[in-house]
């Protein structure tokens, strides 16, 4: 980046917004993060507060906002299970109307535009791996719907826009991401492994465990949605996430050994709709934004630890 630029990160308090926040802060850049605090913490930002070309605003994407900016990063939306569905007509709004907003914005100001879009728009795949040419396999009624079918209408605004008014937008589908900053209570596998672990608690998994993810550490997922932004040429949607895989008792047993836990595994039935195999085909994201993976799982899953160790004493 040879230009600052002035930023919005939307969903800027959350897991994954706030590390975006903190890396385009280094390169020297005005950042302006907008977040309701619905699922984003304000303890994710406190660091950043003092800096002067840091700006937080409290405010919902639902509603209309008028700023002057160069770059929109829309993150704004509840992504783990247990909150998307604890309020799905608040889940589908974020992704439609906050959507629509974040569109308007960027083509009233002539900024390029960023949606995190994700995995969950292929449902439970009957391709593997899957390939953004991919369309799904989504239950439009099921208890997910509110987040699948919200982020593939968000993917269809962003397109609508670009095609009618030629907004300059790029979109993103990640998948599973971890690290630190993840809120402890947010039901995603290794945030719920790692607390269960830490605690002595037995460790839950559903369905068998053979079912499989494939899982990245925040800080490749942030320099791949960089990436994506600074690329002239390309809007695609593309895949970003690790194309490692690996069942979920696998995860399992590394944070029992990693966490040295007396916990043991117990077996609960799988969630309605829950994806049995999920895997990205990175071959357009290696080729277009020369997208690599450098944190293994094992690595990830110490840092990881290491943090929910650290708030624990808090």
């Amino acid at each position: 980046m040879v230009k600052s630029k002035r930023i919005l990160v939307t969903g800027g308090a959350g897991f994954i917004g706030s590390h975006l926040c903190e890396k385009l802060l280094s390169y020297g850049n005005e950042v302006i993060c907008l977040d309701n605090l619905h699922t984003g913490q304000k303890r994710n930002i406190k660091r950043f507060m003092d800096n002067p070309k840091f700006e937080f605003i409290r405010h919902d994407i639902i509603e209309d906002i008028r700023l002057e900016v160069d770059q929109i990063y829309n993150f704004a939306c509840p992504a783990s299970p247990v909150h998307y569905q604890s309020n799905p007509i608040y889940t589908l709004k974020t992704n439609i109307i906050g959507t629509s907003n974040m569109l308007g914005l960027a083509k009233r100001v002539g900024a390029r535009i960023l949606q995190a879009s994700t995995s969950e728009v292929y449902g439970n795949p009957l391709e593997h791996p899957q390939k953004e040419e991919y369309w799904g396999n989504v239950n439009p009624i099921g208890i997910r719907s509110c987040y699948d079918e919200g982020k593939r209408t968000s993917e269809t605004l962003c397109f609508d826009y670009h095609r009618a008014h030629s907004v300059d937008i790029r979109v993103i589908r990640i998948f599973n991401t971890y690290g630190p900053q993840m809120l402890e209570n947010d039901g995603r596998v290794v945030s719920n492994f790692i607390v269960q672990a830490l605690k002595g608690d037995d460790i839950t998994i559903y369905g068998t465990g053979n079912q499989t993810r494939s899982f990245c550490y925040v800080s490749d997922l942030v320099e791949g949605i960089i990436k994506m932004m600074e690329q002239d040429g390309f809007i695609g949607p593309v895949n970003l996430g690790n194309d490692g895989e690996f069942t979920i008792k696998e995860l399992a047993e590394l944070v029992i050994r990693e966490t040295n836990t007396k916990s043991k595994i117990v077996y609960k039935d799988l969630p309605s709709d829950d994806p049995t195999r999920r895997k990205p085909d990175l071959t357009l994201a290696r080729n277009k934004l020369n997208y690599q993976i450098k944190v293994v799982l094992e690595e990830g899953i110490r840092k990881t630890i290491k943090y929910f160790e650290e708030i624990g004493h808090e």
